[in-house]
């Protein structure tokens, strides 16, 4: 498991604690390990959306469960969903073991930006929600 305050300089987040990192003419996007630490030991990973909708930002695109909680998962930015993390699907515990690399949900070709945070913005954030 990765450490909850850790913030990758790679990416984007939200409040909500998804990232988005810029692949090419992608963009990838998951949750921090500061929101991996809050929900415990991930159980389920629901995507419902599908290779070619559209989403806005801040639009449920699945949900996660974890031995505590269910929480929805929102999109930081607009965009076509170009890719969907079937393994992931199929193995929810890689989101406990790496939430930053191989733990990626959705791909989306962006179509606007999303109210995001920079990396240190978001240190910021987690450590005052650690508080």
């Amino acid at each position: 498991m990765s450490n909850a305050k850790e913030v990758r300089a790679d990416r984007q987040y939200t409040r909500e604690h998804e990232w988005a990192k810029s692949e090419g003419a992608e963009t990838l996007v998951g949750i921090s390990a500061f929101a991996v630490d809050q929900l415990g030991d991930i159980t389920l990973l629901d995507l419902s959306v599908k290779v070619g909708d559209v989403l806005s930002a801040h639009q449920a695109f699945g949900t996660i469960e974890s031995v505590k909680t269910l929480s929805d998962l929102y999109s930081p930015i607009a965009g076509r969903v170009t890719r969907l993390n079937e393994e992931l699907v199929n193995h929810p515990e890689w989101v406990n073991e790496d939430p930053w690399d191989k733990s990626w949900m959705i791909a989306l070709a962006p179509e606007g930006a999303g109210e995001l945070l920079s990396p240190a913005d978001y240190a910021v954030l987690v450590e005052e929600s650690d508080r």
